[in-house]
């Protein structure tokens, strides 16, 4: 790579280990990186310094009772009557704090994304369940979150669901006519 270099920091792991009735269990590892400031010329890394502060984080749920209270605030929102999380027995929750960047709600999406790639990679069925604002910003939410012992002015920003699917994958649709241009 010549004189330039990535530096590359670990910012987050999350280890999901779930056991279930007939369904089985499985373990999930999740490693998402983050590149310091890009390619740059060779040197010691600095570290992550307060970047780590500023980072959207994970609430693995594996507690069955936290995730079906979690799934009934979220069918309340929703108005509905159902399981919103469709039986998923692992729940991972991302939070973005709202008081460190502008752009709080680009970079938790960017982690819901990223986790929906990494279960895909591992062959686990995964979906982006909505309302998690407005669990968060209720009451109910608040004091989970003081439960776990999380403080700062946090706004759930999704949750994203793991299992196994019971039925084949769905194939993909075809493209829309006109979803990417080039500019040759």
């Amino acid at each position: 790579m010549g004189d330039k270099c990535w530096s590359v920091e670990i910012w987050i792991s999350v280890i999901v280990i779930w056991g279930g009735g007939g369904g089985g269990g499985g373990v999930c590892f999740f490693f998402f990186f983050q590149a310091e400031d890009g390619i740059r010329d060779a040197q010691e890394s600095r570290g992550l310094g307060d970047v780590y502060k500023r980072q959207p984080i994970i609430i693995a749920v594996i507690n069955k009772e936290l995730r079906d209270r979690l799934s009934a605030m979220n069918a309340k929102i929703m108005g509905a009557n159902t399981d919103p999380f469709y039986n998923a027995p692992v729940v991972l929750i991302v939070l973005a704090n709202k008081d460190t960047m502008p752009t709080y709600v680009y970079d938790g999406s960017l982690v819901m994304g990223n986790l929906m790639n990494a279960a895909h990679a591992y062959g686990i069925s995964s979906c982006w369940i909505h309302r998690a604002k407005e669990e968060f910003e209720s009451e109910e939410g608040k004091e989970i979150l003081r439960s776990l012992g999380i403080e700062g002015n946090y706004e759930g920003i999704g949750h994203c669901i793991l299992g196994y699917a019971d039925c084949e994958a769905v194939s993909p649709s075809p493209r829309k006519d006109n979803y990417v241009y080039w500019a040759e």
